[in-house]
C-alpha cells in the first residue's frame, strides 16, 4: 500500500519535477535547457522544486566566461542549518524538510570533510549557463561528479548521499565540454508554454541577494514559518524506496536485443559524428529501470526504451560536418551530403532511429 501511495504522489508531478526525480534516482545528474529569455525563470522554478517537493537544500551558481574555480567551489556550499539533503541525519529520512532543520540536533554524526567551517555541499547544485564557463571550470565540475568532492584553499567537502547536479542552459547555447557531456545522465527541454507550476503558485521563498544583478552566487534566506511548513511531497525516504523497486525491475531478452538495435543504428546513421558512447549505454540500461516503478511496472517494455533513448541521446549525438560524411569515403557528391545534413538536429536522428527499428510484439 505504501508503494501505491508513492506512486500515485508521483503522478502529480510536472514533467521538470519527474526529471529532477529520475536523476535522483539513478544517482546521476541532468542538463535542463529552454530559451534564453525563459532561463530566469526556470532557475526559480528548480529552486522551488528542491525545497517544495524534495526538501532538499540548494545552492545556484551564474555562470559566466569569467566564473572561477573558487567561485565554483565556494559556491557551491551552504550552510549546515539548510543542508536537509546531508546524510547526518542518524534516522536515515534525510530529505525532509519537517525533521531536519539544524545540524546543531546531532552535531556527533556530522563527518569533519562535510562540516568545515559549518558548511556544506548542497543537495542539489543549479549550475545556470555552464556552457558558458571556461573549460577549467567544467572540468573541476566533471571532477565534482566523479569523486563527489569539491576542494577549496583551506579544505575538502564531500556531496550528501541524495546529491544531484542540475546544469540549467539556454537551447541554442553551446554543448558541454565533451566529457561533462558525457557523464550527464538526460537532458530535458523545458519550453515557455510548459509553465513554471510553483512559481506560478507563489511562495514565501526570497534570495537575501537578488536585487544584486551582478552576484555569481545565489543563495536563498529561509522564514522560520518555511522550516515549520509541511513535510515535501517526496522525501529522501521515498527516493531510496525507488531505488530499491529500480533494482528488482528485469529486462526481457527481446526488449534487451531491441534496446540495442536502436544503439547499433544511431552509431551507424549517416547525420552521427559521434556521441554514441558506452557511458551512454549504461545510461540507457539504467534509465528504463527507473522508469518501469514510474509506470507502476517491474519490467521494462519497448515503449520505455524509446522514451529513454529520446532523453539519454539528444544531449550527446553530434552531428557530422559533410566532409567527414561516411558515404564520401565512396565518392558521394560533397553538395548532396551537405544539402542531406542541412538542418539536421540529434532528435530528427534520434526520431529516424526509431522510426526505422522495429519494436518487439
Amino acid at each position: 500500500m505504501e508503494e501505491i501511495s508513492l506512486i500515485e504522489r508521483i503522478q502529480d508531478l510536472t514533467d521538470l519535477e519527474l526529471a529532477l526525480l529520475l536523476s535522483l534516482v539513478a544517482g546521476e545528474h541532468c542538463i535542463i535547457q529552454t530559451e534564453e529569455e525563459a532561463l530566469d525563470s526556470l532557475e526559480e522554478e528548480l529552486e522551488l522544486i528542491a525545497a517544495n517537493v524534495f526538501g532538499l537544500s540548494h545552492a545556484t551558481i551564474h555562470c559566466t566566461s569569467s566564473t572561477t574555480l573558487d567561485e565554483l567551489s565556494n559556491g557551491i556550499l551552504v550552510n549546515e542549518d539548510f543542508r536537509w539533503g546531508s546524510e547526518s541525519a542518524k534516522d536515515g529520512d534525510e530529505g525532509d524538510l519537517n525533521q531536519q532543520t539544524s545540524s546543531h540536533a546531532r552535531p556527533s554524526v556530522l563527518s569533519t570533510a562535510n562540516r568545515q567551517g559549518d558548511r556544506g555541499i548542497a543537495s542539489i547544485v543549479i549550475l545556470k549557463n555552464l556552457d558558458l564557463a571556461d573549460e577549467h571550470v567544467q572540468i573541476q565540475v566533471l571532477e565534482l561528479l566523479r569523486t563527489k568532492r569539491i576542494f577549496t584553499r583551506t579544505a575538502f567537502y564531500s556531496a550528501p548521499k541524495t546529491f544531484l547536479v542540475v546544469a540549467v542552459k539556454s537551447s541554442s547555447g553551446l554543448p558541454l565540454v565533451n566529457h561533462l557531456n558525457d557523464h550527464i545522465f538526460i537532458s530535458h527541454y523545458h519550453g515557455i508554454d510548459d509553465g513554471f507550476a510553483n512559481l506560478e503558485e507563489g511562495t514565501g521563498w526570497f534570495e537575501d541577494d537578488r536585487a544584486s544583478t551582478a552576484s555569481v552566487v545565489h543563495r536563498f534566506v529561509i522564514s522560520e514559518s518555511v522550516k515549520s511548513s509541511e513535510a515535501p511531497i517526496l522525501s529522501s525516504k521515498d527516493i531510496r524506496a525507488l531505488t530499491a523497486l529500480k533494482d528488482r525491475v528485469v529486462v526481457a531478452a527481446e526488449v534487451n536485443s531491441y534496446l540495442h538495435s536502436i544503439i547499433s543504428f544511431l552509431r551507424l546513421h549517416r547525420a552521427v559524428g559521434g556521441g554514441i558512447t558506452p557511458r551512454a549505454t549504461r545510461h540507457l540500461n539504467l534509465l528504463v529501470k527507473c522508469l518501469a516503478p514510474l509506470h507502476k511496472l517491474d519490467f521494462v517494455t519497448p515503449s520505455l526504451v524509446t522514451l529513454a533513448v529520446r532523453k539519454i541521446y539528444p544531449h550527446r549525438i553530434e552531428i557530422t560536418s559533410p566532409e567527414n560524411e561516411r558515404s564520401m569515403q565512396y565518392g558521394s557528391d560533397l553538395s548532396a551530403v551537405a544539402t542531406m545534413l542541412d538542418g539536421m538536429t540529434a532528435e530528427q536522428v534520434v526520431e529516424e532511429v526509431l522510426v526505422a527499428v522495429e519494436a518487439p510484439l
